[in-house]
């Protein structure tokens, strides 16, 4: 008699895939503000000519990476909610913050990151004085708010993740 093999097909954890995004997307918005950011000044790069390009395809890319991270910390909540739907608003302000940061990365990829490059693109080649545009401070605190909302948005999701995956491992066991 011949032995079939059998597969076990197990439904992804989403609330660790997005703990995992989460955590991720966090970490990397740390390093980029914390590290690359300080450096780039402290080595004079942003009053160079070059730099709004520059920082126009760094900025773009992450800003590409964290609209995917937003997607999967949304995609893994809803997830989550739609497994608890007997429970009323169980999950909902998470949900809530979830959606918000996704609005903040679009507002940051699609707005704010190409309005400040084309601010800060110098068209007079001939001109060696570099000068920031004035609207450039608010558009640099506006971005800063947000990322400021950003990390308290997502440490807090972070750690309901964390809670609703500890409380999961107490009900497996």
């Amino acid at each position: 008699m011949a032995i079939i093999p059998t597969i076990e097909v197990r439904k992804p954890a989403w609330h660790i895939i997005a703990m995992f995004a989460l955590g991720f997307w966090l970490s990397a918005i740390a390093v980029v503000d914390l590290v690359v950011m300080p450096t780039m000044y402290a080595a004079g790069m942003t009053v160079e000519s070059g730099f709004a390009s520059a920082g126009y395809v760094m900025f773009g890319t992450f800003n590409r990476i964290e609209l995917l991270c937003a997607a999967v910390v949304l995609t893994g909540l809803l997830t989550m909610v739609y497994r608890h739907r007997s429970e009323r608003n169980w999950g909902k302000t998470e949900v809530i913050l979830s959606v918000i940061l996704l609005g903040i990365v679009l507002a940051q990829t699609y707005a704010l990151t190409p309005q400040m490059s084309a601010l800060g693109i110098q068209l007079n080649w001939l001109d060696r004085e570099v000068s920031v545009p004035a609207i450039m401070d608010g558009m640099h605190e506006s971005y800063w708010f947000l990322e400021l909302v950003k990390l308290g948005c997502g440490g807090f999701l972070l750690s309901w993740l964390y809670r609703k995956t500890k409380e999961d491992e107490l009900l497996v066991q």
